[in-house]
């Protein structure tokens, strides 16, 4: 058997303990047990997605409508003129 030495706030040391006590085990048992569980289970990509959503770590934007295609990205951009090229140019070296 292999021991392990990690470094924990006294917070998170302290929540650990209470709730190995809580559950009538040490907290060796407690740690041990939960990453177990930890390194066990396998997540399917479906399941990543669903628990990055509940936690707030990613988000869906759905785009109100599709993106333009290249055709259509020249019809909008006719007679632009060379406006981007030339703010670019008058401001080089400004920063």
């Amino acid at each position: 058997m292999k021991q392990m030495i990690a470094r924990l706030d006294d917070d998170l040391h302290a929540r650990i303990k209470a709730k190995a006590e809580a559950e009538g085990r040490s907290m060796n048992e407690f740690v041990t047990a939960t990453l177990k569980a930890a390194v066990d289970k396998e997540e399917t990509r479906e399941e990543w997605h669903r628990r990055m959503l509940a936690e707030g770590k990613i988000i869906v934007f759905e785009p109100e409508s599709p993106a333009p295609g290249r055709d259509e990205l020249e019809e909008m951009s006719r007679g632009w003129g060379t406006a981007v090229s030339e703010a670019l140019e008058w401001s080089r070296g400004e920063w």
